[in-house]
Formats: C-alpha cells, sequence, structure tokens
C-alpha cells in the first residue's frame, strides 16, 4: 500500500506541467490503440501496454495490463501523464487512475470506418500528431474510395461474417465490421440479429454466396471446413469460403481495416 501512494505521489506532482507539454508518457490499455500510437510515429512516447500488445512488448514497453485487468499499481509507478483505453477497461479502474490525476481518455468501439478515423484523428490531436494521424487518414479513406470505384455497378455478392464459434456469432449491421462488407460491393445476409448471435441453420437457409471466417486458429480451419461440408450453399458449391487474420480484421485501426478490406476484396470472384 506504502508503495502505490509514494508512486501516486510522483504521478500527481508532474501532472500540471504535463498536461501543460501534451502527452509524453503513454499507457496504452487496448491493443488497437497502442497499434495507432504507432501508426503516429509516437511510439517513443509509449511507456505501458498490454499483454496482447506484441509490436509494444517486442520494443521493450513495459506491460501493464492484461485484456481487462489492469494493475493499477505498475501504472502509476510509470508516471504517465496519458493513459488510453476503451470500453472494455472496467470503468471503476479508469475512475481510480483518474482520482489520482492521471489523465484517461476513453475511445468507444468504433461503429464504421469513419468513426475509425475520427478517432485515429483525436488520437493524434491528443498525443501531439495531427500531421501524422491525416496523412494516414488520408491515405486510408483514398484508398477505400478507390476500392468502392472498382465494384461500382456490379452485381452486390451476399456475404456471410464468421467472426466466432460456439456459439455462432457473426457480424450485424452498425458495425466497423459490417463496413467490410458493404465498402468490399456486398450485401450482409444477416439483418435481423442485434446481438450477432446465429444458428447454423439460419446462416444455411439466408445461402449466402461467400462465407468469411475470421482466424481463430484450429476452431477457424475447422469452420471452414464444416460449412465446405454443407454442399448446397452456394459459398460451397463456388468454393468461396476464406480464412481471414482477426489479428487484423478485428483491430479498429485506419491501417488495418483498408488492410483487411484488399484482402476481402482480392478473394471476392
Amino acid at each position: 500500500m506504502k508503495r502505490i501512494l509514494f508512486a501516486i505521489l510522483l504521478a500527481v506532482v508532474g501532472v500540471a506541467s504535463a498536461k501543460a507539454q501534451g502527452a509524453n508518457r503513454i499507457v496504452s490499455l487496448a491493443p488497437s490503440l497502442t497499434k495507432n500510437v504507432y501508426y503516429l510515429e509516437s511510439q517513443s512516447k509509449l511507456v505501458g501496454c498490454t499483454s496482447y500488445c506484441q509490436v509494444a512488448i517486442t520494443d521493450g514497453k513495459e506491460v501493464v495490463a492484461t485484456a481487462v485487468k489492469v494493475n493499477i499499481e505498475k501504472v502509476i509507478s510509470l508516471k504517465p501523464d496519458l493513459v488510453i483505453a476503451t470500453t472494455i477497461t472496467n470503468p471503476e479502474t479508469i475512475a481510480m487512475l483518474k482520482k489520482y490525476g492521471v489523465r484517461v481518455e476513453v475511445f468507444p468501439t468504433a461503429k464504421s470506418f469513419d468513426e475509425i478515423c475520427q478517432q485515429f484523428l483525436r488520437l493524434g490531436k491528443i498525443i501531439g500528431a495531427n500531421d501524422a494521424a491525416k496523412r494516414v487518414v488520408d491515405t486510408a479513406t483514398n484508398r477505400v474510395k478507390e476500392i468502392v470505384a472498382m465494384h461500382e455497378g456490379k452485381a452486390a455478392p451476399r456475404i456471410f461474417f464468421q467472426i466466432g464459434a460456439k456459439p455462432l456469432f457473426t457480424v450485424i449491421p452498425n458495425t466497423f465490421m459490417n463496413d467490410y462488407i458493404t465498402l468490399a460491393g456486398g450485401v450482409n445476409v444477416v439483418t435481423e440479429t442485434k446481438r450477432g448471435t446465429i444458428s447454423r441453420e439460419a446462416v444455411i437457409a439466408l445461402n449466402p454466396d461467400i462465407i468469411f471466417v475470421v482466424t481463430m486458429g484450429i476452431v477457424g480451419d475447422e469452420e471452414k471446413k464444416v460449412w465446405e461440408g454443407y454442399t448446397t450453399l452456394n459459398a460451397s458449391k463456388n468454393k468461396q469460403i476464406y480464412i481471414i487474420d482477426s489479428d487484423k480484421a478485428s483491430t479498429p485501426t485506419p491501417v488495418t481495416f483498408v488492410e483487411t478490406l484488399e484482402a476481402i476484396v482480392g478473394l471476392i470472384k
């Protein structure tokens, strides 16, 4: 207890000057935000990350959290002037950090590609990387426009995008992952569920032209084989069942969004 109080005292002493100078010591509590810090060419400011932030760990950054549990004492000991988090982080943890004078910026889950870009620009402004943020967003949006133009006037394939198994889970409208489907020129066959869970029988009845399965290790490969076994499915008949990299597809950054979209468009026949 004494250690954390001492660490907190050290952190609070520098709060006023840190706010005046901008964010120079950043702790990221989400892999997507960590990647964004790197895309903003501001990795030198990053001092802490989660155990899932591989690029930062390789760089020798201090691990202060898992996907959901944060070591508050460790965060405070790093004397950050900014902690960035998503809504996955426990609100009580965020409240505790703020109580001890740490600036915390929370980024909700983006619901579209546009929101991903807006949040990226916001982060760039917060950490003093406006120019880099604008360059990345301009490049990403221009590439998306090019991709959209490629399939204008073409028939829209009906797509099922699976992101989980047991229970079967899918992409739903009003999510950034649904934009993969629409911006690739397709139509999401799932429109009736609000939670994303769906039965295999329902998917078979919807008879999608294409099925994308987000990588889930061996489970992802097994799911692909299961769908291929339903020979009456259009996707199976046309051999259009594909695996998509989850590390990119599930990470809401402008760069990984475009990379995933390019991969999807490249697979659609």
